[in-house]
């Protein structure tokens, strides 16, 4: 054993990845080589890129390393298949981090979803991304040996695993930069110790990659009566942009390969758009949308985004600068004409160009999206239905984010209402006007923290009996949506727990006179629950929002809503401080029984409020103090 080589465990997480590759995803185990070829080809592109800044990467120019290529090579009687690139390389501690960890945002979760059935977690790996680790499903043992750009040659180093919880490192030799990837193959896969089998799998995965894939040309020999591998290189795949090839050439099967690669999916996408723009600016866009979303796309720092190119030369991965955030979900490249070559996150920062370049992008998605959900067909609705599932949660952002396009982005959302009463976000706000009782002026909302607070909310009690629908609104983002969507189609978006319920023309004169009356009547009785209540609400007035409840909370018509303030809090962000309007409902008993109420009046207005409390989700100061007040209350009764 070198003086150098060192024995490393796997994370905890990479030892169930191989298991889960190994067994789940066999039966497309050929996807071993795309993702393999993938990795080189990201290796060439990232020494491209990294070199822009610094041309000593490259090295020798004049020897035999400068144009970047990916090699297969088989050994049969050794039963190993090679894959070599001459990219960027891995140092020795990149190796170790890389080829050991998994460092993905919502890795635990990932695994804490796995089933266990072997279709179903295959399905999952997908949006995972499959990676090095796929090597597994066809070989026992893999050995990578590769030297990073800009290193001396006894910097070079050689990992290797049988991928079983460990795997060694050691400092070796190598002439030249970047990496090569042994298989040692299963007993039974030498199906891939077959130049027509490789060249067929790299036509049919691999075939858009832009750098030449080579292999050794193979020649019949009559003498021997078999193949022979003679020493003449030739490219297998076509290595040239998909992108800028006509779309008349490009089948289906291709463009949901190229996106396989460049998304590092399992799965199909859902839909996508390819458009050459002409002008000023000329670009070629090539965006997916992904059929399941990945594990951090909830997470807004997450990096992901779109490959750039500049006249088909790669410059970066995840440029962000080309999608906006609520947009994280789209993958795809984009391909310049008039950015030059040497562009820097940066610069493209400040870019005009860029600008012009991203609303592009995103009037092709929200363009893409609009066909999808407005379409005839049933195949394409449907696609909008998984997509909303999917990524609405992220779209619901842009409400906020894209002042410019916020009229097309409210047309794409999707809620839950008192229409169906179920929780399916299936309710554009175009179906919600269209269904408007005659004389409504609003569109009306319930935010809470779930579906169900929402659905039962004291507050809709009498939209429920006048038969105005209502959207329930549980998710967080929600808050932000009717923040900045205040009205649609010149309709004002309103809250039902906010400020003074005016129902307009949907109020019938009796009612009005109802309400007036009864606020005269029980004027004494507000002042004195008011009273006791003192400084735990601005003010106590009779409602006619209830038709069951003796009570709710109201925000008034600016302070915060209950919901939002519980919601900053949680974040550990500091809230305005605003005191909620206690409401009152005189048609219920134990209101009535209020009235004449003396020895225990304290406890009695002390449960309306924290009955209003909880009915909208909210938490008690004092939970012992109003079990105790329940609890003597129901004795009370009883004695009677």
């Amino acid at each position: 054993m070198g003086a150098n080589k060192e024995t490393l465990g796997f994370q905890a997480e990479v030892k169930q990845l191989l298991n889960l590759m190994i067994h789940s995803l066999y039966s497309n185990k050929e996807i071993f080589l795309r993702e393999l070829i993938s990795n080189a080809s990201d290796a060439c592109d990232r020494l491209r890129f990294e070199a822009l800044n610094n041309t000593a990467l490259y090295g020798d120019e004049s020897g035999n390393n400068a144009e970047l290529k990916i090699r297969l090579s088989f050994d049969k009687a050794a039963r190993t298949l090679t894959i070599a690139d001459n990219g960027i390389g891995l140092s020795r501690d990149e190796a170790v981090e890389h080829l050991g960890t998994i460092a993905k945002s919502g890795t635990r979760e990932f695994f804490s979803a796995l089933t266990g059935d072997q279709a179903r977690d295959a399905h999952l790996i997908g949006q995972f991304g499959v990676g090095f680790y796929s090597s597994y499903i066809v070989a026992d043992k893999v050995t990578v040996i590769s030297r990073r750009a800009g290193l001396e040659a006894s910097q070079a180093v050689k990992w290797e695993s049988a991928g079983e919880g460990e795997f060694t490192v050691e400092m070796i030799e190598k002439a030249e930069r970047g990496t090569e990837v042994t298989l040692h193959l299963r007993e039974g896969e030498d199906e891939f110790l077959s130049g027509w089998k490789l060249r067929q799998t790299v036509r049919k995965y691999s075939d858009h990659i832009t750098l030449p894939i080579l292999m050794k040309k193979e020649e019949w020999n009559q003498e021997k009566g078999e193949q022979i591998t003679t020493e003449e290189d030739e490219t297998v795949n076509q290595a040239s942009a998909l992108w800028a090839r006509p779309k008349s050439e490009i089948s289906d099967e291709q463009y949901k390969a190229f996106y396989k690669h460049v998304a590092h999916d399992f799965e199909d996408p859902l839909a996508y758009v390819h458009a050459k723009v002409e002008g000023k600016q000329e670009f070629t866009q090539l965006l997916y949308i992904p059929s399941k979303a990945p594990f951090d796309m909830l997470d807004r720092g997450a990096r992901h985004g779109i490959k750039l190119y500049v006249r088909r030369v790669f410059i970066m991965d995840d440029a962000e600068q080309l999608m906006p955030v609520y947009m994280r979900f789209v993958r795809g490249i984009v391909d310049s004409n008039n950015l030059p070559l040497n562009v820097s996150r940066e610069i493209l920062q400040e870019s005009r160009d860029i600008e012009t370049i991203r609303g592009g992008c995103v009037k092709k998605i929200l363009g893409l999206l609009e066909g999808l959900a407005d379409s005839e067909d049933a195949a394409e609705k449907e696609k909008y239905a998984i997509f909303w599932k999917e990524f609405g949660r992220v779209l619901k952002e842009g409400t906020g984010e894209d002042f410019a396009n916020k009229e097309r982005i409210a047309k794409l959302l999707r809620f839950a209402s008192t229409h169906l009463d179920t929780a399916e976000e299936v309710v554009s706000l175009d179906n919600y006007v269209s269904r408007m009782k005659e004389g409504q002026e609003k569109i009306y909302y319930v935010t809470a923290e779930t579906f169900t607070a929402a659905k039962n909310s004291p507050h809709l009690e009498i939209f429920r009996k006048k038969g105005i629908e209502v959207l329930l609104l549980s998710d967080r983002v929600d808050e932000w949506v009717t923040g900045n969507l205040t009205e649609f189609g010149g309709k004002p978006l309103q809250s039902v727990a906010k400020g003074g319920l005016d129902l307009g023309k949907l109020e019938d004169a009796s009612e009005k006179e109802e309400t007036t009356k009864a606020a005269d009547e029980y004027k004494d009785l507000l002042e004195k629950i008011k009273a006791t209540l003192g400084d735990k609400v601005k003010e106590v007035r009779v409602t006619h929002r209830l038709t069951d409840s003796p009570s709710c909370l109201v925000a008034d018509e600016h302070d915060l809503g209950g919901n939002l303030a519980r919601i900053l809090k949680a974040a550990g962000q500091k809230a305005p401080e605003s005191k909620p309007i206690l409401e009152i409902n005189p048609k219920h008993p134990a209101v009535q029984r209020l009235k004449y109420e003396e020895s225990r009046f304290d406890d009695w207005a002390n449960l309306l409020l924290e009955q209003a409390t909880l009915a909208e989700g909210g938490t008690l100061d004092d939970p012992a103090g109003f079990v105790k007040r329940i609890n003597d209350l129901m004795l009370a009764l009883s004695a009677r």
